[in-house]
């Protein structure tokens, strides 16, 4: 019946798909049946629902119903690896083995005596799909474009953030097992492997998303993955605005400081927005300029014709072959870059970034954690520290203050919002204090009653160290950006 993607025969008789009986043994292999198109959220997971007996029942059943559901899902899973041609898969439409698997679960349906709706058979077939050629339970998150990122602690807590705010979804896996599966699944696709021997890895997904997990031993109750989901659509500066991330003002300041070349370091938080700030501010270089590009996970997205990207690598199974990103930014020095933009510095490399901010590589980027922008100064300052270069402090500090010369702080506020919450200049040494003087801020006012935050953009009435440079470049910016709303 099946025959396009069915395991060839062995023997003269095909192989029979065997019924399954109550007693017999549940399949290793399983998973947890939901429902992908509603995912819903609790807000608060602990705490006790209070239900009438109605309520009562109908959840009971609809938990049998899930139980019900699931076991049957992990023996049709089975029969499908016994029965499909997995080499022949990867030639496979979509359309094609989905009607290929229907074919098969429905002949199984009928040897277990097993009586579906329609709504269920749909369901079942999308899952079992998503089981085979996808990553089973989180496919359904994956496609959700309002999921920023995914989070599972454990098989049976699987938490995403949609508009900054975290919520427990009703999706699980069916066990430990099942977890483990998905993550081998996701990591063997770029030949790394997850042990007791090597509990963690950082890995990306085909789609471009940022991957991360940590198994047990060292995950205690069950395997943590987080997954960054990749934006197909870049945001440019015109959404950012819109979405009241910064003012125009800001953005006609940011243009020109991009444009004239003054080396950029965007600060933040994890979650802030650091990466997408640094995409927005990439779409003011002149598209004639050679742009090099050195991430540990290739996320950012510049659209200039002459762009060279980079990504580290870790060390293989055996512990070698690791490419770090301070090799590939000591090869990058000699490949006649006109900028380098560093995804995010954060170890050894910012010796080598800051020494080439200096020597001839203006306009360079690059992000960094910390939470203000004198912050960000002596994050730099303890990076240097920890590469195992000795130098003076003060040597230090002046070639921070010579190499970094403008700080973009991006932060999330509590209620979910990210905001460009300071732009401060870096003017150079005072004694053995780097200067630096606050160009523009986010002043907060107050709190709505549903949580919001009330505030406002406001410049602080100091003139930008760099104007007369922006002159020079055609950048003429008016003097009310600098003036302060009263």
């Amino acid at each position: 019946m099946f025959s396009r993607f069915k395991k060839p025969e062995s023997g003269p008789a095909a192989i029979a798909l065997k019924p399954v009986t109550s007693s017999g043994p549940v399949a290793p292999i399983s998973a947890a049946v939901h429902k992908p198109v509603a995912v819903t959220t609790r807000p608060n997971p602990t705490a006790p629902i209070a239900r009438t007996p109605a309520e009562a029942m109908a959840s009971d059943k609809e938990k049998k119903k899930k139980e019900k559901m699931a076991e049957l899902k992990v023996e049709l899973h089975k029969r499908l690896l016994d029965n499909l041609n997995l080499s022949a898969l990867e030639k496979a439409t979509e359309a094609s083995l989905k009607q290929e698997i229907a074919s098969i679960t429905a002949e199984a349906l009928d040897e277990m005596s097993v009586a579906l709706n329609a709504q269920d058979r749909q369901v079942l077939h999308q899952e079992l799909y998503d089981e085979v050629m996808g990553l089973g339970p989180l496919e359904a998150l994956l496609k959700d474009d309002t999921v920023n990122d995914i989070l599972v602690n454990g098989p049976k807590r699987i938490f995403v953030e949609r508009a900054g705010k975290l919520s427990l979804t009703d999706i699980t896996f069916k066990d430990e097992r099942h977890l483990l599966r998905i993550i081998d699944k996701i990591v063997s696709a770029v030949g790394r492997r997850v042990d007791e021997s090597n509990p963690y890895c950082d890995a990306r997904l085909a789609d471009g998303s940022r991957f991360n997990c940590m198994v047990p031993p060292v995950a205690v109750d069950g395997s943590l993955v987080s997954i960054r989901k990749f934006k197909k659509e870049k945001l440019g500066v015109p959404d950012l605005v819109r979405f009241g991330a910064f003012t125009e003002e800001m953005a006609a300041y940011l243009q020109a400081a991009v444009a004239t070349r003054l080396n950029v370091i965007v600060s933040g938080g994890t979650g802030s927005g650091k990466t997408t700030t640094l995409n927005a501010l990439s779409s003011f270089i002149d598209g004639s300029e050679r742009i090099l590009t050195i991430e540990d996970t290739a996320e950012l997205q510049l659209q200039q014709i002459h762009v060279g990207r980079m990504e580290s690598r870790p060390p293989n199974v055996e512990g070698k072959g690791a490419v770090t990103q301070r090799d590939c930014l000591r090869n990058a020095l000699r490949m006649r870059p006109d900028r380098i933009i560093v995804g995010e510095t954060r170890g050894e490399e910012v010796i080598d970034m800051l020494q080439a901010m200096n020597t001839g590589h203006d306009g360079s980027m690059t992000t960094i954690h910390a939470n203000s922008s004198r912050d960000a100064v002596s994050r730099l300052e303890n990076m240097i520290a920890m590469s195992g270069i000795e130098m003076p402090i003060k040597a230090m500090r002046s070639q921070i203050s010579s190499a970094v010369n403008l700080i973009v702080q991006a932060s999330r506020l509590q209620d979910g919002s990210r905001r460009m919450v300071s732009i401060t200049e870096v003017t150079g040494m005072e004694g053995e204090v780097i200067s630096m003087q606050e160009i523009f801020r986010y002043e907060r006012l107050g709190l709505e009653a549903n949580g919001k935050i009330i505030g406002r953009f406001n410049a602080t009435g100091i003139r930008s160290a760099y104007s007369d440079r922006f002159k020079q470049w055609g950048y003429d910016l008016p003097s009310s950006i600098y003036e302060p709303i009263v």
